[in-house]
């Protein structure tokens, strides 16, 4: 597995057990990083995930409701619900990752952990969510 897709699997199974049961983001990423093995710089990356979805949950909860009217986020699956966290983190905040990759990202990790609709809802999401924002607006998004 490439290091940043199992940092992301980690970084998206922290913030599910941060989003569940409360626990610390760092002991839980810590636990999860050392027993995949994960290299420093897949730790480093899973990190900056995990703290910058938690930084900005909000804004990406308000993103998700505006683009999935009929899906309250407090309702929505926590897996599905993190994972857009996480993809609208790394379309907006993380400039090395093409805007397909974070998509595609995604989509793998609603087909590893989520549901069988899970692949085609985070695609409308994300899809709607770019339609309204266009590549260069993405990436000189600013924290609000």
């Amino acid at each position: 597995m490439k290091i940043r897709r199992q940092a992301r699997a980690i970084a998206l199974q922290t913030l599910f057990e941060v989003d569940s049961v409360g626990h610390a983001a760092p002991d839980i990423l810590t636990r999860l990083a050392e027993e995949a093995n994960l290299a420093a710089d897949g730790v480093a990356f899973a990190r900056a995930l995990v703290l910058g979805v938690i930084e900005h949950t909000a804004r990406f909860d308000s993103a998700i409701a505006k683009h999935a009217p009929e899906w309250p986020v407090e309702q929505l699956a926590i897996v599905d619900r993190n994972i857009l966290r996480l993809a609208l983190f790394e379309l907006q905040f993380v400039p090395d990752v093409p805007i397909k990759v974070a998509v595609n990202e995604a989509v793998e990790l609603a087909k590893l952990f989520g549901s069988d609709n899970a692949p085609r809802f985070v695609n409308g999401v994300l899809g709607a969510f770019l339609q309204e924002h266009s590549a260069g607006e993405l990436r000189s998004m600013k924290p609000a």
